[in-house]
């Protein structure tokens, strides 16, 4: 009798892993067997891996890598491009303009410690060149720091952006924010705004 039991389990489960089935989900019929999944839409096939492989989150992590903005441009996102470079924009130049006052002010200090002179050409001491000079260079490096966080941010962005593409968004999914009326028995009539989520 333990013996009829066990083949009919692994016959039953043999058979459920071979079956092919079809179901209908909102007028889409959706084919699935073993490794693949196929949807159909009005009349097209897609499978769901070739779909998926679509969008590569590696290559777009590459693709960012090698040129800052090319991640974003291969997701198809065209309108992220002008906010990378311009924030690679306005972070080179800060780096640029606090490297120049940086080295402006350390030649005024060295020529003002070679020749003793009391001011420099820019009629600033030697402790007021110091503190400019400290400055300029903390400065600089907090922007060259800022630059490469920009460069890891477009890597991420591009990253996670391609993982998202395929992710499915349930379009019931709504929220809104309503005026509300409450009634309690000890603090009486209260009235607000509530914040529903409907899933």
């Amino acid at each position: 009798m333990f013996r009829i039991l066990v083949i009919l389990v692994l016959s039953s489960i043999a058979t459920l892993s071979c079956a092919q089935q079809t179901e209908e989900v909102a007028g889409d019929s959706i084919l699935q067997n073993r490794d693949s999944i196929m949807i159909s839409k009005s009349g097209k096939v897609i499978t769901v891996a070739s779909y998926a492989k679509r969008y590569q989150p590696r290559k777009a992590l590459l693709y960012a890598a090698v040129l800052p903005g090319a991640g974003q441009v291969y997701n198809n996102k065209y309108w992220k491009l002008p906010f990378v470079y311009a924030g690679f924009g306005l972070i080179t130049y800060g780096v640029i303009y606090y490297n120049d006052a940086y080295n402006k002010y350390k030649n005024e200090l060295f020529t003002l410690l070679e020749t003793q002179a009391p001011k420099s050409a820019s009629q600033l001491t030697e402790e007021q060149l110091r503190t400019i000079v400290d400055e300029a260079r903390r400065q600089r490096d907090m922007f060259i720091i800022l630059d490469a966080f920009m460069y890891i941010m477009q890597l991420v962005d591009a990253h996670v952006d391609a993982h998202l593409k395929e992710f499915d968004l349930n379009p019931q999914l709504k929220v809104s924010l309503q005026p509300s009326v409450q009634q309690n028995g000890l603090t009486g009539r209260t009235s607000g705004f509530s914040l529903t989520f409907k899933f």
